[in-house]
């Protein structure tokens, strides 16, 4: 049998309504909070405390996708700074109410001193900051400084979701996409492929256009047929 190339690579848009909130409805509400004071083009609030916040969790729980999404509804009013941003990046500019730093744990000394010094100027001259890394600030191994602001602010973990959250929220896709899945497929993709949400949307668009391509119904049968593709390529 002829193989189909797959495309497993290409991510969701990484916007709020693509992020499934599970036990996250706090951190969801605080963020949407942030993203209408950009849009209002607020650029101080009552304490400084609420201008600094800090996303942990592990990898593929979402820190990232909410950084997007914050960004992506925030639009010029936001700064998003990637981990291997130049030091510029964290220059602070009037312009920008929201500086999001994804990856804080991973930044170099030099970034580390700029990050230092943004903060500082933000809560003089107004702002927000919001991080994520992948521990608590008090577990964080950078300069001693900066990790002290960090644990300023407001700080919350992002919880993954259960395994019957993530299949609630899977067969839920389904549905909005007119798949017909059984829950039996959908249990065992869980189990034998990478348990992340991004990754578990990705196989299961891969899914749909796999069915599609060869006109047969979605079946464990199928599933694993692209497993076993997926693992060859």
């Amino acid at each position: 049998m002829k193989q189909i190339p797959l495309d497993i690579s290409a991510d969701q848009p990484q916007d709020f309504d693509t992020f499934v909130t599970g036990r996250n409805q706090e951190l969801m509400q605080r963020l949407q909070q942030l993203a209408n004071a950009a849009n209002r083009r607020e650029h101080t609030a009552s304490a400084s405390t609420d201008r600094f916040l800090y996303v942990w969790a592990e990898a593929g729980a979402g820190k990232t996708h909410l950084l997007h999404a914050l960004a992506l509804q925030m639009g010029k009013r936001a700064r998003l700074i990637a981990a291997d941003a130049p030091e510029s990046a964290f220059d602070y500019s009037p312009k920008a109410s929201h500086y999001l730093i994804d990856d804080v744990d991973q930044l170099f000394d030099e970034q580390q001193v700029a990050a230092f010094n943004l903060f500082n100027q933000i809560r003089e001259q107004g702002g927000w900051m919001i991080s994520t890394g992948k521990l608590p600030p008090t577990r964080l191994e950078m300069r001693e400084d900066l990790r002290t602001r960090l644990g300023w602010g407001l700080i919350y973990q992002v919880h993954g979701l259960s395994d019957d959250e993530k299949i609630a929220a899977l067969l839920q896709a389904t549905l909005a996409r007119g798949m017909e899945v059984p829950v039996g497929v959908i249990t065992y993709m869980l189990t034998h492929y990478r348990r992340d949400m991004p990754s578990l949307s990705r196989m299961l668009d891969a899914l749909d256009r796999h069915s599609l391509a060869t006109k047969r119904a979605i079946t464990l049968p199928l599933l694993r047929e692209l497993l076993q593709q997926e693992s060859e390529q």
